[in-house]
């Protein structure tokens, strides 16, 4: 794979568990993934433990992780914020904030009751075991974390 990749972008399919890594249109490859221990459904509250469905971008990239290396993903996006403002989880100030930060491309709020700190990461893809997170390989979240950047768009599909 020639770095840096030209217009990356992340697909991924919850129901296949698979990870596509594009570049320009064209699929470079594909990553097995665990998901949440709960991996059916989108993402509404802290402590669901499902895996969130929707359009993210990656707004950080860590390489002293507790989980090898992770990058971490705009979770809420505005559906998950709105939904959690109609429904009571969040408050007219933390939706603001929320879509204030997507907006700017930064991180959104990490610590409402819609929850947070959602992130591609390692420590294997054998089973869905993490709080929500996709899970990958060391030596596969080793290439992708070196292919993308912050700001590299992901969507997650049932």
């Amino acid at each position: 794979m020639k770095l840096p990749l030209r217009d990356p972008k992340i697909v991924v399919k919850k129901a296949q568990r698979q990870l596509l890594l594009f570049s320009a249109g064209k699929l470079l490859r594909t990553y097995r993934i665990g998901l949440g221990l709960s991996p059916s459904g989108d993402k509404v509250r802290a402590g669901d433990r499902r895996t969130p469905e929707g359009e993210f971008y990656i707004f950080t990239k860590n390489d002293k992780s507790a989980f090898y290396l992770s990058l971490g993903l705009s979770y809420p996006n505005n559906a998950h914020a709105e939904r959690g403002l109609r429904a009571g989880l969040i408050t007219r100030a933390q939706y603001d904030a929320i879509t204030r930060a997507l907006r700017a491309r930064k991180t959104p709020l990490q610590n409402t009751h819609l929850g947070g700190d959602i992130y591609i990461h390692g420590h294997g893809a054998q089973s869905d075991w993490t709080w929500g997170c996709v899970a990958l390989a060391n030596e596969d979240i080793r290439e992708l974390f070196d292919a993308v950047s912050v700001g590299t768009p992901v969507t997650i599909e049932p």
